[in-house]
């Protein structure tokens, strides 16, 4: 396999290793012996440290989305469940490493790594506003990623102290997100006796950032 190839196979290994050992050389040495490849070897497949390792985890997560809702899976959704739902996918494959992904989010606060955050972050949301369906260029494009990666970022905070079964309160707390917004969207609706009644999802979705009332 060339580079790339084996970059994106050492990142589910790196990240049972990296709980324990964080995102080292010595977790990335433990990965490539796991993948029968010589450790120098794996250091050419990512050369950028830590950073690296982390995003290639992450897209390794994303891609595991994009081949978990095929087209037709998609379609049976309404837009708001389809958001909903690769949310909830994205969480539950890294649930088995959430120690991973905390000791990530803290190498990802470091000063130097803040612009790697922030692309991150960005893909992550532009990839699953796409496989929504979502098509926008204009000034929703920009917007519609920007409130989902507060929405995403909020619901991660609750992810990782969650310790019911089955994700109970991660669900529970995205949920009522959604439906408290969208009762706000159909009341204020209501009150404004606007032309369109249907709730804004850019609206909602920016209202997800904080708890309902």
């Amino acid at each position: 396999m060339n580079l790339d190839e084996l970059a994106a196979a050492l990142a589910p290994a790196l990240a049972r290793h990296a709980a324990f050992d964080g995102w080292s050389d010595s977790a990335l040495a433990m990965a490539a012996e796991e993948l029968g490849v010589p450790a120098e070897r794996a250091r050419l497949a990512l050369p950028g440290g830590q950073a690296q390792m982390i995003d290639a985890w992450f897209d390794a997560i994303d891609r595991a989305m994009l081949d978990a809702f095929p087209p037709e899976r998609i379609a049976a959704l309404k837009i708001r469940e389809r958001i909903r739902e690769l949310v909830l996918f994205r969480l539950a494959t890294i649930q088995p490493h959430r120690e991973a992904l905390r000791r990530a989010l803290a190498v990802l606060a470091l000063p130097g790594n803040v612009p790697s955050s922030a692309r991150l972050a960005w893909r992550s949301a532009d990839r699953i506003w796409r496989l929504a369906g979502d098509t926008s260029t204009d000034f929703n494009h920009y917007s519609k990623r920007a409130i989902l990666i507060g929405v995403y970022g909020s619901t991660s905070l609750v992810f990782l102290e969650d310790e019911s079964g089955d994700l109970a309160d991660t669900r529970a707390f995205l949920d009522r997100r959604i439906d408290g917004v969208m009762r706000f969207e159909k009341a204020k609706a209501r009150w404004t006796g606007g032309a369109d009644r249907r709730p804004s999802l850019s609206r909602f979705l920016g209202r997800l950032r904080y708890p309902a009332v």
